[in-house]
């Protein structure tokens, strides 16, 4: 049996519909952008954390806080496994590779307060996820490699005092970028006993 075999742009040979007219890409569901955002962000922990030697778990119910990431090693002073919370946002008005050492983000100060409180027993980052406005724009694949677009910044948030009457601004230092090495490095932070 012979298998249709998709072309380079994933769309199958023939398969065109005169509706589809107006459309330049493939037909992408209805779910809402912002949903969306927050699945993809998701997909970039998720490859961040398995490059890292990472474990995920997700709070249920979440009570503020997306997921724990948990690292693993017997190098580690305060134990042999140390974990840290993350909260993830996304936004698409913020351009790629953005201009100075830091972006502003606004975060609903009931988010805030959550991040910023100090001392605490597992210690939280916040990371923020630069992703193009169309959806088209969020990744590429090809034969070696995933892009995915843009990029993920992290920042330690404790502290962080409350400027806002309902939304604070804070400030994302732009060489934060999240990755698997930066996520190493937080979690070898923390296995010291210091913070992210």
């Amino acid at each position: 049996m012979a298998l249709a075999q998709p072309e380079p742009g994933g769309m199958l040979q023939g398969r065109t519909d005169p509706r589809d007219a107006h459309r330049t890409g493939p037909l992408r569901g209805t779910l809402a952008t912002t949903a969306c955002m927050e699945t993809l962000q998701v997909g970039y922990l998720h490859a961040v954390a398995a490059a890292a030697g990472c474990s995920l778990s997700q709070p249920f119910p979440d009570n503020g806080i997306d997921w724990q990431v948990n690292h693993g090693a017997p190098e580690h002073v305060v134990d042999d496994e140390v974990t840290i919370k993350v909260q993830l946002k996304a936004t698409y008005q913020v351009p790629p590779r953005p201009a100075g050492p830091t972006f502003a983000f606004t975060l609903d100060n009931e988010h805030l307060v959550k991040l910023a409180r100090t001392p605490v027993a597992v210690h939280k980052i916040l990371v923020v996820m630069l992703v193009p406005r169309e959806r088209d724009q969020w990744l590429a694949a090809c034969h070696d490699r995933l892009d995915l677009r843009h990029c993920c910044y992290w920042t330690n948030l404790a502290g962080h005092p409350v400027t806002g009457r309902r939304r604070t601004t804070v400030r994302i230092p732009t060489t934060r970028i999240f990755d698997d090495r930066a996520l190493c490095e937080i979690m070898t932070r923390v296995g010291s006993g210091g913070t992210p």
